[in-house]
């Protein structure tokens, strides 16, 4: 009976998909498991072998659970919404619904591409799935439910004092008994304070003006990507090297009223919950990092010839009086009001300049100094010395105060900006405050054996005293106070785009109000075209119908704005995170149609007890996500304060590409070896034309493409054309992309499984090589062949062997461990050493065979079922007993000795390893191969090692 990989993949998907077999329970017995998948972006490339390296691996883990026992909840969705297929769209002029649906089901789109659907490819692999439980953010029955969220947070508060999030109702009881005085709240900068009186006396929009500066989302000017040629904001993980990452457009910085949310005000306790979660220490600290916690000092600078401030939060207090200079952001607020007309010319052009570079590239580039004098001067605040006050981009207007005191001596990018512009007028002499340090080569930026100097009453105090008595004397003076300050800003929470979740907000007065929640969804309307409209506004400004009644509660045509009783709608869409922010609620009870998850669901299932997903998302959706569950939980509906208990980053699997290179100037290839002194441009050439002997398949080549049609090519000596190779990512762009269809096809499902998870560590990054593919399935045929031979089953019910137990037991052991500490490659290294020892041993004992097929289900679920089935099992595998792990099959009792002559040996003779010297010398010597070498003599000397060795001597 031979082994054919591609009937039982069809035969055991189909049995799985109508007998739901991995349908979750949200009331069960056993104990819950959640394991989850960071959900794909569906795009019209579709799945290529890199793709699957985390489903493969959280598959095993689900699988592996299921026999251990628990009801495992381990999902599969779409985050639908997003920038791609809007673009898409634009080019095609397809509507984005309709590309994102065949995306995710497969068919042809309307230019006619076949598209292989990510369900089916997902299905092919033979995913452990509920797929009863699928989401797509893009659906409104899902995006009714982030609408809901929206709403919860423009309805919340955040009350620093007890650290938590509340009713906005809450805080109009304040206002109305107490104003705002006393109230710790998480709000705008320099909110003006008002008696419970005067907030009394306020009319309504005055006090919705108000309440928006304390709202957990509010509408805000904030300084922006803008891509003109995107007609959007990008977020900075979207722009590369000052241009957009999709399409390579411009960017600039804009001031855009936005959506904002305050994430800001659950920094501490973002910091804090890093110490309760299983992750990555890299993935921590880059969450460390963004977050970026530091301590110290407020401190208040006075402008002179105006009445302006310029506040500066420095976590060096103690170099107080080594200020020399200061440093505005280009797009700092103050800078347009300080700057001298002498200097205007100049700092415009800075400031035009600055804004076509992203905040991410001005961070990292540490090596470009740049900047221009303002020609105001500041106050020192003790010494009320004139301190030049000057802009330059390395400072980030949403960074702390968007202001820096420049210490050189004490800062290395200080110094630098200082010796550059040295000489320059409003450029000063680096001032020394250290007592015993040389800073004529470097500033000395250590907080350790420092002792203050040239400062004062701080001469002679250490970094720890001299802070504290810096603070102590600005608070004396106003000027300063001791303070927290974090790195991590509200979020914009606004997109100029269409294809994303639309805000369920219209407007009076110009004042946001919520739809009420029963009316949700607000549903995308339909629009002639997905670009801005010609006065710039978002693409929803094209839509006929899109404005809200009041009286209709619904959503009617734009024209019937009269602001009485029909109001416009929000143009802008959230942005691609706000539904990939709490999309493992919905799993949990991905149906109910009143609320985003049930209280009975959400408390069975907590949290993910394992989620899985790449480390590009370090920052940006974990942060978010994490963010969104606490604040449900601080309005009761989540039932945990962190989302994720262990997340694990599977590493990237990459391609190995294929180059020609032509001659330059010709269209000429001269083969890789042929090369010489030529010079040569290397092309990318589609893997599939060329062998594992790196040799080009020229016809095809020439077929590819009309411009290679009558290209010439200068081969080897053996006739061939040899490719160069090249690990590198695996894309679509560079021609190395393997599609896991094309594997599944040729060699099934499950050789693809064994083989993503042999290729290395799930963490580290590797090449795919598709030549050692054949090996795994070589494996597969071995494996079968233990059960099965031409004739059929061989199975029997013959007493195991030691050995054959031995060898079972060793692979239970290590694939249970394996899986546990998520070791993948290893497991499969032993289930061939396991195969290969059985079939050495000749073993088809159903003893050691059934429980072998329960060891391999999880990396290869179709061979396991078939087998299991074979052996007469009307069940399916996935939720048998995984096997005991039993020891004292793996404990030697008897031990194989080498029998010595003269220390020769002569024969072997296997003997129980607990027999004494004594023992052991009566049976060798009564031992009839003994009496042969004697012949007659008796040995002098009879050297016995127990456990080791037998040498008769003489």
């Amino acid at each position: 009976m031979k082994y054919n990989p591609n009937e039982i993949d069809a035969k055991w998907q189909k049995y799985w998909a109508e007998n739901q077999t991995f349908a979750a329970k949200n009331n069960s017995e056993k104990p819950k498991h959640y394991v989850l998948d960071m959900f794909p972006y569906p795009s019209g490339a579709g799945l290529h072998v890199g793709h699957p390296l985390g489903y493969i691996a959280s598959d095993v883990y689900s699988r592996f659970k299921r026999h251990q026992g628990f009801n495992v909840l381990h999902p599969m969705g779409y985050d639908s919404f997003g920038l791609p297929a809007e673009q898409y769209a634009i080019q095609t002029g397809q509507r984005p619904e309709d590309t994102t649906r065949v995306n995710i089901d497969g068919g042809v789109d309307k230019e006619g591409k076949q598209i292989a659907g990510y369900r089916k490819q997902l299905d092919k692999i033979g995913f452990s799935f509920d797929w009863a439980r699928e989401v797509r953010t893009s659906n409104p029955d899902y995006y009714k439910h982030t609408q809901w969220i929206f709403i919860q947070l423009f309805n919340s508060w955040y009350c620093r004092k007890q650290g938590k999030a509340f009713d906005i109702s809450t805080l109009v009881e304040v206002f109305e008994e107490e104003g705002n005085k006393l109230v710790e709240a998480v709000c705008d900068d320099n909110v003006e304070i008002f008696t419970a009186d005067e907030w009394n006396s306020y009319s309504e929009d005055q006090k919705e003006k108000i309440l928006l500066q304390y709202r957990m989302t509010y509408l805000a000017e904030t300084e922006v990507n803008w891509c003109p040629g995107l007609g959007t904001v990008l977020a900075n993980d979207e722009i590369v090297n000052g241009v957009s990452e999709r399409g390579g457009f411009p960017v600039i910085r804009k001031k855009m009223t936005q959506w904002s949310m305050r994430i800001s005000a659950y920094a501490e306790r973002l910091l804090q919950g890093l110490n309760d979660i299983d992750w990555s220490e890299s993935i921590k600290e880059s969450q460390r990092n963004w977050i970026g916690k530091s301590v110290g000092a407020l401190v208040t600078f006075n402008v002179k010839d105006h009445n302006e401030v310029i506040e500066v939060f420095t976590t060096r207090p103690d170099t107080i009086f080594g200020v020399t200079f200061m440093t505005l952001a280009p797009e700092h607020d103050l800078v347009a009001k300080i700057t001298t007309p002498e200097q205007k010319e100049a700092v415009e052009a800075y400031i035009e300049k600055t804004a076509k570079r992203s905040e991410r590239e001005r961070m990292a580039d540490v090596k470009t100094i740049s900047g221009v004098f303002t020609g105001a001067y500041a106050e020192h605040p003790f010494t009320k010395e004139a301190i030049p006050v000057w802009i330059g981009d390395y400072v980030l207007a949403g960074y702390g105060t968007g202001a820096v005191m420049a210490v050189p001596c004490g800062d290395e990018r200080d110094y630098a900006f200082a010796n550059f512009f040295k000489g320059q007028n409003g450029m000063q002499e680096i001032k020394n405050i250290f007592a015993n340090v040389d800073i004529s080569e470097a500033a000395y930026g250590s907080k350790d054996n420092v002792e203050i100097a040239n400062s004062d009453f701080l001469n002679g105090l250490d970094y720890k005293k001299g802070t504290q008595k810096a603070i102590e004397k600005l608070e004396e003076i106003g000027q300063g106070t001791g303070k927290t300050n974090y790195r991590l800003r509200d979020a914009v929470f606004s997109r100029q785009r269409y294809w994303g979740e639309p805000f369920p907000v219209y407007y009076v007065n110009g004042l946001p109000k919520m739809i009420d929640t029963q009316h949700l969804p607000i549903i995308l309307p339909e629009v002639e075209k997905y670009l801005p409209t010609e006065d710039g506004l978002p693409p929803l400004g094209n839509a006929a119908v899109w404005a809200w009644d009041i009286k209709q509660n619904k959503v009617v045509n734009t024209d019937l704005v009269d602001n009485v009783s029909v109001f416009p709608l929000e143009l802008n869409t959230m942005p691609g995170w706000a539904g990939s922010s709490w999309y493992w609620m919905r799993y949990m009870d991905a149906h109910n149609e009143n609320e985003f998850a049930s209280k009975e669901a959400l408390t069975y299932w907590e949290n993910v007890d394992l989620y899985i997903g790449g480390s590009e998302h370090a920052t940006g959706h974990l942060l978010y996500s994490r963010f969104w569950n606490k604040f449900l939980k601080d309005k009761g509906f989540a039932p945990t304060e962190e989302p994720f208990k262990k997340l694990i980053n599977q590493g990237m699997i990459l391609g190995t590409s294929g180059f020609v290179y032509r001659i330059e100037g010709t269209n000429s290839f001269v083969s890789k070896n042929k090369i010489g002194d030529q010079k040569v441009q290397p092309i990318h050439a589609d893997v599939s034309m060329v062998n594992s002997s790196d040799e080009l398949d020229i016809a095809k080549f020439k077929a590819w493409r009309e411009d290679y049609a009558d290209a010439e090519f200068i081969l080897d000596d053996n006739g061939k054309y040899i490719v160069g190779r090249e690990v590198e990512k695996m894309s679509k762009s560079k021609y190395n992309v393997v599609t896991p269809d094309d594997i599944c096809a040729e060699y099934g499902a499950d050789t693809l499984r064994l083989y993503e998870m042999f290729l290395g560590p799930l963490e580290q990054a590797k090449p795919w090589n598709t030549a050692g593919i054949s090996g795994v399935f070589g494996f597969l045929k071995k494996l079968w062949r233990l059960y099965f031979d031409d004739n059929g089953l061989i199975v029997n019910n013959d007493e195991p062997t030691k050995d054959n137990l031995k060898s079972l037991h060793k692979t239970i052991k290590k694939v249970a461990e394996d899986i546990e500490n998520f070791s993948f490659n290893t497991s499969v290294s032993q289930f061939m050493i396991c195969v290969n020892e059985l079939s050495s041993q000749n073993c088809h004992s159903r003893a050691i065979l059934e429980p072998l097929a329960i060891l391999v289900s999880p990396y290869a679920p179709h061979i396991a079922e078939e087998l299991w089935s074979q052996l007469g099992h009307t069940t399916s595998i996935s939720e048998v007993a995984f096997p005991i792990f039993d020891e004292k099959h793996l404990i030697e009792t008897n031990k194989e000795y080498p029998v010595s002559f003269n220390g020769k040996m002569r024969f072997t003779i296997e003997l129980p390893l607990d027999l004494t010297a004594a023992q052991i010398e009566e049976i060798v010597m009564k031992d009839e191969r003994t009496q042969r070498q004697l012949d007659g003599r008796t040995p002098n000397k009879v050297i016995i090692v127990p456990g080791k060795i037998i040498n008769l001597v003489g």
